[in-house]
């Protein structure tokens, strides 16, 4: 499972960097996936925040069950390839 996440981690920021090559389209498409990532993972952490100090359960593993919801592993995840692959764009547009 570890060589998995790495090599998709590698993997799909090139990918993404090629189809972005081919058809300018997709940088639309990107860029709009990582603005409603970015909304969804910052509404599920702060409402997990806010329940936690709501519920005055403030311990070191409370805030950790937000790490089960799927929705929060799978836009952060979004979150962490489209980083990489804007950094690919910004060093690419440095040469």
């Amino acid at each position: 499972m570890k060589v998995l996440l790495i090599i998709s981690s590698i993997a799909v920021p090139i990918g993404m960097f090629y189809l972005k090559i081919k058809n300018n389209s997709f940088r639309l498409i990107f860029n709009f996936l990582s603005v409603v990532s970015t909304i969804i993972f910052g509404i599920i952490a702060s409402t997990s925040i806010y329940q936690i100090i709501k519920d005055d359960a403030v311990f070191m593993t409370t805030i950790h069950a937000i790490f089960l919801n799927p929705l929060f592993l799978v836009t952060g995840a979004y979150l962490g390839v489209f980083t990489i692959y804007r950094l690919m764009i910004l060093t690419m547009d440095e040469k």
